[in-house]
């Protein structure tokens, strides 16, 4: 699944661990996400949302390949 969370997070002056601090996980989760090996939980993705107060598709974009 690609994502634009490494331009949001940097976008905000959030390091990885403050990233994961806020919405609950671990920074090699959101390292995982960042690098597209992992894709995130619906509640991860949600607080992602809420958190960049954005639509989670403007986040996420779903590829079928």
């Amino acid at each position: 699944m690609k994502n634009k969370l490494k331009v949001l997070r940097a976008q905000n002056n959030y390091t990885q661990e403050d990233l994961a601090d806020i919405i609950g996980v671990s920074r090699q989760t959101i390292n995982a996400i960042e690098k597209e090996k992992f894709d995130p939980s619906l509640p991860t993705a949600f607080r992602i949302s809420k958190l960049f107060k954005l639509p989670i598709e403007e986040i996420f974009q779903f590829d079928e390949n």
